[in-house]
């Protein structure tokens, strides 16, 4: 089974990456642990995180046709700040 992980922006992320919390650190510290033992484990294949709001693209489908739209959008808590497989 292959299991793939979004991690979404917030509002929040932007402002406070500047200055993480302790509980912030912790929670990073915690995810590159969990990560680690995924790649131990042999199960982990991927991960990386995105372009930020200012250099995103959104592509809409309609029917057949397909329009890319650019960045930046004024919506954060509509982006994938990363993933995982």
């Amino acid at each position: 089974m292959r299991v793939m992980v979004f991690a979404k922006a917030s509002e929040e992320m932007g402002k406070s990456m500047a200055a993480p919390t302790p509980e912030m650190l912790e929670a990073f510290a915690a995810m590159d642990r969990f990560t680690e033992e995924l790649v131990k484990a042999g199960v982990f294949v991927a991960g990386a995180g995105l372009k930020n709001g200012a250099q995103a693209k959104r592509i809409v489908c309609e029917g057949t046709g397909r329009t890319v739209i650019d960045g930046p959008f004024a919506e954060t808590r509509e982006l994938v700040a990363g993933f995982s497989i």
